[in-house]
């Protein structure tokens, strides 16, 4: 009974897996990669512009609100103790400026 019923699941996500798997076609040619070359290419400007108004003001949001959230535990820190630790601010800030400035050359490394 129960190698049945790892049959019968077996048999069901192969089913699944069938009826939703997508069948590239490579346009009468047969040149494959052609055609994954030719959807990249149209992709990558799609890509580019959301990662560009998306992705990288969000990274650079949250950490703004880490690096002032930080420097005020700092501060927090110096007045109960006299002393204060520099590194977590300055990490954090290395991080924002590594990250606002991150457009302006990740996609001449990525090669988009």
């Amino acid at each position: 009974m129960r190698k049945r019923k790892w049959m019968v699941m077996l048999a069901v996500s192969m089913l699944l897996a069938m009826m939703f798997a997508t069948t590239a076609f490579a346009a009468g040619t047969g040149d494959v990669a052609g055609a994954i070359e030719g959807t990249w290419t149209t992709a990558s400007a799609q890509i580019k512009t959301v990662v560009n108004k998306v992705v990288f003001p969000a990274i650079d949001l949250i950490l703004a609100v880490l690096f002032f959230v930080k420097v005020g535990t700092a501060y927090m820190d110096y007045r109960k103790h006299g002393q204060i630790e520099w590194a977590p601010p300055v990490i954090l800030f290395a991080c924002l400026v590594f990250m606002l400035t991150a457009p302006l050359y990740i996609w001449g490394i990525i090669g988009i």
